[in-house]
């Protein structure tokens, strides 16, 4: 349980002085924290909503870390790279784009007929295959990508 591996990687960051990597376990113990009281959610976190929890934290992190640098403050930039850093770690490998590229091939294949309408049916089918393991935006452009080109 991840939950358990933060609060015990806190107690060695808290011990080795580590302030970057406090921070961001700080942080991933929040928002699971968070997942947990939301409505609904029961009293301990399946792995694949602990994964959902790690992944927008990083989107998050990406995301303002490209406004800092858009506004010229590396200094807030840096702080947010630092924790994506740390809650990447957590994360599943990431598949890099010809492994993405291989497995929409293969779930097209496996759809019968395709058309570039059923892009959200492909979407859907390789997100759900790939969960966690690969960025949202790159399925959408490979699918996008592979379907024009039928």
């Amino acid at each position: 349980m991840l939950q358990l591996t933060i609060d015990q990687d806190i107690k060695s960051a808290m011990l080795a002085k580590n302030s970057v990597r406090l921070r961001g376990l700080r942080a991933i113990k929040a928002a699971l924290l968070q997942a947990k009281t939301e409505k609904g959610a029961s009293e301990i976190l399946s792995s694949d909503t602990e994964i959902k929890v790690l992944q927008k934290l990083v989107k998050q992190r990406k995301e303002s870390a490209d406004i800092y640098l858009s506004q010229n403050r590396p200094d807030l930039e840096k702080i947010e790279n630092e924790e994506l850093e740390v809650i990447g770690a957590y994360l599943p490998k990431q598949m890099n784009r010809e492994e993405i590229s291989v497995h929409v091939k293969n779930v097209i294949a496996n759809a019968g007929t395709v058309h570039a309408k059923d892009m959200g049916k492909i979407i859907g089918l390789v997100n759900k295959d790939l969960a966690g393991k690969a960025d949202g935006k790159i399925i959408s452009e490979v699918v996008k990508e592979l379907l024009a080109a039928l």
